[in-house]
């Protein structure tokens, strides 16, 4: 299989990702937003520092996922790696190491993202405000049952 555990030498894939993808996440609210590189997000890079990262690679780093015991902190697939199921395939590794309930949070713009976690029986907690960059952003936290 071709996720396996993040090496610091994975760093500048996780970035270049990251950069290619944060905003595709954002691109439907009403405003328009800046990048802010992961190496220059505190907030961010902390909760990537503070979560357990794994890796998609096939023929290079397409994709990252992380998760903090029972939440999931990120999943970002490259834009030239998307479209082959690789999302799907790393949200469905991140769940099998949560035990019980797993939550996320995601724009709550996303559609394309909601649908996917819903697919993988998330559903809608929780509605707030966060920001991105100093920029106000709608978020909806998502929960997944514990299966049994």
């Amino acid at each position: 299989m071709p996720i396996r555990p993040y090496h610091e030498t994975d760093f500048p894939d996780v970035l270049e990702i990251y950069a290619a993808s944060k905003l595709d996440e954002l691109i439907y609210e009403d405003q328009h937003l800046q990048l802010l590189p992961l190496d220059q997000d505190p907030k961010r890079l902390e909760g990537f520092r503070n979560s357990r990262v794994f890796v998609f690679e096939q023929d290079g780093v397409k994709a990252y996922g992380a998760q903090n015991q029972s939440e999931i902190t990120a999943l970002f697939v490259h834009p030239q790696g998307r479209g082959a199921g690789v999302g799907k395939r790393l949200l469905q590794f991140l769940l099998e190491g949560i035990k019980g309930e797993a939550t996320l949070y995601v724009a709550k713009s996303n559609l394309p993202a909601k649908r996917l976690y819903e697919q993988f029986g998330f559903v809608i907690t929780n509605e707030f405000m966060t920001d991105y960059n100093g920029i106000p952003i709608l978020a909806n936290k998502m929960v997944r049952k514990a299966e049994g």
